[in-house]
Protein backbone atom coordinates (compact mmCIF):
# COMPACT_ATOMS: atom_id res chain seq x y z
CA UNK A 1 0.00 0.00 0.00
CA UNK A 2 2.82 2.35 0.82
CA UNK A 3 4.40 1.51 -2.54
CA UNK A 4 1.15 2.49 -4.32
CA UNK A 5 1.03 5.81 -2.53
CA UNK A 6 4.65 6.55 -3.34
CA UNK A 7 4.20 5.51 -6.96
CA UNK A 8 0.92 7.40 -7.21
CA UNK A 9 2.50 10.53 -5.79
CA UNK A 10 5.59 10.32 -7.99
CA UNK A 11 3.42 9.56 -11.05
CA UNK A 12 1.29 12.67 -10.37
CA UNK A 13 4.46 14.72 -9.84
CA UNK A 14 5.91 13.40 -13.09
CA UNK A 15 2.70 14.08 -14.98
CA UNK A 16 2.59 17.55 -13.50
CA UNK A 17 6.15 18.14 -14.72
CA UNK A 18 5.27 16.87 -18.19
CA UNK A 19 2.18 19.08 -18.34
CA UNK A 20 4.23 22.08 -17.26
CA UNK A 21 6.84 21.32 -19.90
CA UNK A 22 4.19 20.88 -22.58
CA UNK A 23 2.56 24.09 -21.47
CA UNK A 24 5.93 25.76 -21.96
CA UNK A 25 6.24 24.23 -25.41
CA UNK A 26 2.75 25.47 -26.28
CA UNK A 27 3.71 29.00 -25.35
CA UNK A 28 6.96 28.73 -27.32
CA UNK A 29 5.05 27.32 -30.31
CA UNK A 30 2.46 30.07 -30.06
CA UNK A 31 5.08 32.79 -30.04
CA UNK A 32 7.14 31.15 -32.80
CA UNK A 33 4.16 31.06 -35.14
CA UNK A 34 4.28 34.85 -35.33
CA UNK A 35 7.87 34.70 -36.59
CA UNK A 36 7.24 31.97 -39.16
CA UNK A 37 5.32 34.33 -41.41
CA UNK A 38 8.36 36.60 -41.66
CA UNK A 39 10.80 33.80 -42.47
CA UNK A 40 12.18 33.73 -46.00
CA UNK A 41 10.16 31.67 -48.41
CA UNK A 42 10.20 30.34 -51.91
CA UNK A 43 8.65 32.46 -54.62
CA UNK A 44 6.44 31.08 -57.37
CA UNK A 45 6.99 31.54 -61.09
CA UNK A 46 4.33 34.26 -61.26
CA UNK A 47 5.73 36.11 -58.21
CA UNK A 48 9.23 35.99 -59.68
CA UNK A 49 8.00 37.27 -63.01
CA UNK A 50 6.26 40.21 -61.29
CA UNK A 51 9.32 40.97 -59.15
CA UNK A 52 11.56 40.98 -62.22
CA UNK A 53 9.15 43.24 -64.11
CA UNK A 54 9.07 45.67 -61.19
CA UNK A 55 12.88 45.63 -61.04
CA UNK A 56 12.63 45.47 -57.25
CA UNK A 57 14.97 42.49 -56.76
CA UNK A 58 18.37 41.16 -57.69
CA UNK A 59 18.00 37.64 -59.06
CA UNK A 60 21.13 35.57 -58.48
CA UNK A 61 21.45 32.27 -60.34
CA UNK A 62 23.74 29.99 -58.32
CA UNK A 63 24.24 27.29 -60.94
CA UNK A 64 27.73 26.62 -62.27
CA UNK A 65 28.75 28.77 -65.24
CA UNK A 66 28.75 25.78 -67.61
CA UNK A 67 25.07 25.17 -66.74
CA UNK A 68 24.17 28.73 -67.71
CA UNK A 69 26.07 28.39 -70.99
CA UNK A 70 24.50 25.03 -71.79
CA UNK A 71 20.90 25.62 -70.69
CA UNK A 72 20.41 29.39 -70.57
CA UNK A 73 19.32 31.68 -67.76
CA UNK A 74 16.37 33.64 -66.52
CA UNK A 75 16.52 37.07 -68.14
CA UNK A 76 17.76 39.69 -65.70
CA UNK A 77 19.61 37.23 -63.47
CA UNK A 78 23.28 37.35 -62.64
CA UNK A 79 25.40 34.24 -62.19
CA UNK A 80 27.23 33.68 -58.92
CA UNK A 81 27.95 29.95 -58.51
CA UNK A 82 26.89 28.54 -55.15
CA UNK A 83 30.44 27.99 -53.95
CA UNK A 84 31.15 31.73 -54.49
CA UNK A 85 28.02 33.19 -52.88
CA UNK A 86 29.42 33.66 -49.36
CA UNK A 87 32.60 35.28 -50.61
CA UNK A 88 30.78 37.41 -53.21
CA UNK A 89 28.36 38.87 -50.67
CA UNK A 90 31.31 39.88 -48.49
CA UNK A 91 33.40 41.46 -51.29
CA UNK A 92 34.04 45.15 -51.54
CA UNK A 93 31.63 46.93 -53.86
CA UNK A 94 34.45 47.58 -56.32
CA UNK A 95 35.57 43.92 -56.43
CA UNK A 96 31.96 42.72 -56.79
CA UNK A 97 31.34 45.11 -59.70
CA UNK A 98 34.59 44.06 -61.36
CA UNK A 99 33.87 40.35 -61.08
CA UNK A 100 30.09 40.20 -61.65
CA UNK A 101 29.49 43.41 -63.64
CA UNK A 102 26.68 44.46 -61.29
CA UNK A 103 26.32 46.73 -58.29
CA UNK A 104 26.85 44.75 -55.09
CA UNK A 105 23.61 44.35 -53.14
CA UNK A 106 23.35 45.91 -49.71
CA UNK A 107 22.06 43.92 -46.75
CA UNK A 108 18.66 45.61 -47.09
CA UNK A 109 18.27 44.93 -50.84
CA UNK A 110 15.80 42.27 -51.95
CA UNK A 111 17.54 39.17 -53.24
CA UNK A 112 16.09 36.09 -54.89
CA UNK A 113 18.30 33.07 -55.53
CA UNK A 114 17.61 30.52 -58.26
CA UNK A 115 19.27 27.34 -59.52
CA UNK A 116 18.14 24.35 -61.56
CA UNK A 117 15.48 22.90 -59.28
CA UNK A 118 15.55 24.78 -55.96
CA UNK A 119 18.04 22.91 -53.77
CA UNK A 120 21.13 25.09 -54.29
CA UNK A 121 19.08 28.30 -54.20
CA UNK A 122 17.86 27.37 -50.71
CA UNK A 123 21.48 26.88 -49.58
CA UNK A 124 22.45 30.25 -51.08
CA UNK A 125 19.50 31.89 -49.29
CA UNK A 126 20.65 30.39 -45.99
CA UNK A 127 24.18 31.70 -46.62
CA UNK A 128 22.89 35.23 -47.32
CA UNK A 129 20.75 35.17 -44.18
CA UNK A 130 23.74 34.05 -42.10
CA UNK A 131 25.65 37.07 -43.47
CA UNK A 132 22.94 39.48 -42.33
CA UNK A 133 20.92 39.97 -45.52
CA UNK A 134 17.34 40.40 -44.40
CA UNK A 135 15.19 40.45 -47.54
CA UNK A 136 16.05 37.12 -49.12
CA UNK A 137 13.98 34.50 -50.94
CA UNK A 138 14.59 31.66 -53.33
CA UNK A 139 12.84 30.49 -56.47
CA UNK A 140 12.04 26.93 -55.51
CA UNK A 141 11.05 25.89 -59.04
CA UNK A 142 14.34 26.99 -60.53
CA UNK A 143 15.36 27.01 -64.18
CA UNK A 144 13.51 23.74 -64.77
CA UNK A 145 10.15 25.29 -63.82
CA UNK A 146 10.92 28.64 -65.48
CA UNK A 147 11.50 27.03 -68.88
CA UNK A 148 8.32 24.97 -68.60
CA UNK A 149 6.17 28.03 -67.83
CA UNK A 150 7.86 30.18 -70.46
CA UNK A 151 7.22 27.58 -73.19
CA UNK A 152 3.59 27.25 -72.07
CA UNK A 153 3.06 31.03 -72.07
CA UNK A 154 4.61 31.42 -75.53
CA UNK A 155 2.29 28.71 -76.90
CA UNK A 156 -0.72 30.50 -75.40
CA UNK A 157 0.34 33.79 -77.02
CA UNK A 158 0.41 32.20 -80.51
Amino acid sequence: MLARRVLGTSRRAALGSVEAALGGLKSIWGSSQRFCSSLPKGVTYRELKNLLNSKSIMLIDVRDTWEILEHGKIPGSINIPLDEVGEALQMSSRDFKEKYHEVKPSKSDSLVFSCFAGVRSKKAMDTAISLGFNSVQHYAGGWKEWVTYEVTEKKQEN
